[in-house]
């Protein structure tokens, strides 16, 4: 029985778990949340809520909840790290005025269509299926004042095409901040 002892004994110091060893190492210092507003672990606030409504080429209505980008740190940061998106969500991104916008995909894990959305709620363009995690700046050449971004592939999938209406619903309220 003390061979089977020792042998147990030895065999969790060579695991390095034995009771001793555990309890008196100290835990690894939490490590502080970043101040860049493009790294993974950036603490980001949650965002608005609200919901984008697209007419399609046949006359139907689709209904995208999404997170609205209205602070240059939210526009910044917008889908970066997301390693998903569902259909019938996206993230809205609400600027000052309008002029031509452009965005590039840094830090971004996943394929999105980007529909540009003039003043006066018409889709001035669509970006289909942007490449992840790339640096290249992807514009209409059109002004807007509105960018919508949903899963890639989705506006071909609905029908949803340059000139088509959109409505906005709970997106008045939220402050747009230059």
């Amino acid at each position: 029985m003390a061979g089977a002892l020792l042998v147990a004994g030895c065999q969790q110091e060579a695991q390095g778990s034995t009771p001793r060893a555990a309890s008196g190492q100290k835990p690894a210092p939490a490590k502080p949340p970043s101040d860049d507003i493009t790294a993974e672990d950036y603490p980001m606030q949650p965002l608005p809520r609200g919901y984008v409504r697209l007419k399609d080429a046949y006359g139907g209505v689709h209904r995208v909840e999404v997170e609205i980008a209205a602070t240059q740190d939210a526009r910044t940061r917008g889908l970066m790290w997301r390693k998903e998106l569902a259909d019938g969500k996206g993230m809205l991104f609400l600027f000052p005025e309008e002029s031509v916008q452009s965005f590039w995909m840094r830090n971004t894990l996943i394929p999105l269509d980007m529909l540009f959305i003039t003043s006066d709620l018409h889709v001035a363009g669509i970006i289909s299926r942007a490449e992840p995690r790339t640096l290249t700046s992807r514009s209409v050449g059109l002004s807007s004042q509105y960018v919508l971004e949903v899963p890639g592939g989705w506006t071909e999938k609905v029908g949803v095409k340059k000139g088509s209406v959109v409505e906005f619903e709970g997106v008045s309220g939220v402050r747009v901040v230059p």
